[in-house]
């Protein structure tokens, strides 16, 4: 492991206020790995004290077609999306009894390379919920906003016929992001800017070849860094931010993964991010200000490999599901590895926190309380909750945890 000096990093427990007009309440999971896209709720939040079957207990169920979307939560519904034969279909749950509120459904199912067909065909991309609408994006390369409350059409974008890029291979896997009227997704073979108001394009930019490689799988997020809003995001090649009014690259720096497995969604901690990929590396960079010029300079390295699985960062110390299917704990500041669970785990685990304890639900549907100990690894307790794989992100909101199976939608609450 090779590193760097290191400028103090000053983490902080509590994140930023995300941008999203509307009704947004605090106990809501609005988008793709929760209020601030990061795994972590408030530490006030409700939190389960056990897991066990007498204390967790399942509320309502309702079968689905398969997909990878996870659960996306308001005051009043939980959304989730389904592929069913040639069509992708939203769905929103009255979440105190899961019965159906609303259905919208639109032509839109593709399949992806054969090497990734074990993997399923099915909608990947996790909805956004800005308070009164919902955006979703579907396997063709194509986003809907959705009226919450009704399921009515507000307006799409094809982002194929928009800009005449090639469909990507794996389909849409990018969750949009929203900041007040601004939508950002990894789309049309780059990184684009909507109006969240009618889907009319504000710029285009890191515009790739598009096809195979041009189809993101990570997620952007929207921080400040250096006292200047940076949109982050990961293509397949590359960690890179732009300016959010005008898309001009700010910096980028390639990033070393298999067939262009750059999976995570960026972790920015004050001026410093994080991210790990598949054949590559774990990897810390400060974001440094120079004159004019602003550059990303590598902290340290580590050997471990992320893959599809966002990080838990807390205080000094990162908790991350690994591609050989172990969990390690990271130094921060140091960038050692501080334990590597000896036991193994599925393809695939979510992981939320409120700053005390960590759930983590596994692939093969087992739900794990984690003590986020940085000595040793510590499971709490451990719980199969599903028969069925588990792949898309938990969610967790008010009282209650969603679980999206891969047929299945299920509520839990204590």
């Amino acid at each position: 492991m090779k590193k760097k000096p290191l400028l103090l990093l000053v983490f902080f427990l509590l994140p930023s206020i995300l941008s999203l007009t509307g009704e947004v309440s605090s106990s809501d999971w609005p988008q793709w790995r929760g209020p601030q896209r990061n795994g972590i709720i408030p530490s006030e939040s409700p939190w389960p004290t056990k897991i066990d079957e007498k204390t967790l207990t399942e509320k309502w169920r309702v079968k689905l077609g398969k997909g990878y979307s996870g659960p996306v939560v308001s005051e009043k519904f939980v959304f989730t999306t389904e592929s069913l034969e040639e069509d992708e279909v939203t769905h929103a749950y009255d979440r105190k009894d899961g019965k159906p509120a609303w259905t919208v459904k639109w032509n839109g199912k593709m399949k992806v390379p054969f090497f990734a067909a074990k993997n399923g065909s099915w909608i990947r991309s996790t909805p956004t919920f800005d308070g009164k609408n919902l955006y979703v994006c579907g396997m063709r390369d194509v986003l809907h906003s959705l009226n919450a409350d009704t399921g009515a059409i507000n307006w799409k974008v094809d982002f194929v016929e928009r800009y005449d890029t090639p469909l990507p291979a794996f389909g849409m896997v990018c969750s949009p992001l929203i900041d007040g009227d601004d939508l950002y997704v990894q789309a049309g073979s780059g990184i684009v800017k909507l109006d969240k108001r009618n889907g009319k394009s504000i710029w285009r930019s890191l515009q790739d070849k598009g096809g195979m490689f041009g189809s993101a799988f990570s997620s952007p997020v929207i921080e400040e860094i250096n006292g200047k809003s940076q949109v982050v995001v990961q293509t397949r090649t590359d960690l890179a931010a732009v300016n959010p009014k005008n898309g001009k690259e700010l910096w980028k720096k390639p990033i070393k993964a298999f067939r262009g497995m750059n999976i995570l969604t960026p972790t920015v901690i004050g001026n410093s991010i994080f991210t790990s990929s598949y054949g590559g590396k774990s990897l810390l960079f400060n974001v440094q200000k120079e004159e004019k010029i602003t550059k990303l300079v590598q902290n340290w390295e580590n050997r471990q490999e992320g893959y599809m699985s966002g990080p838990i960062i807390l205080g000094d110390y990162c908790y991350i599901h690994l591609r050989k299917q172990r969990i390690t704990c990271l130094d921060m500041k140091t960038g050692e590895t501080k334990w590597i669970s000896s036991k193994s785990f599925g393809k695939y685990m979510s992981m939320v926190s409120n700053g005390k304890e960590i759930l983590a639900l596994d692939e093969d549907g087992t739900l794990y309380l984690i003590d986020p100990n940085p000595e040793k690894f510590v499971i709490k307790e451990s719980r199969k909750i599903s028969d069925s794989p588990t792949w898309a992100h938990l969610a967790v909101s008010g009282n209650q945890i969603f679980v999206r199976e891969l047929e299945a939608l299920a509520c839990y609450s204590w």
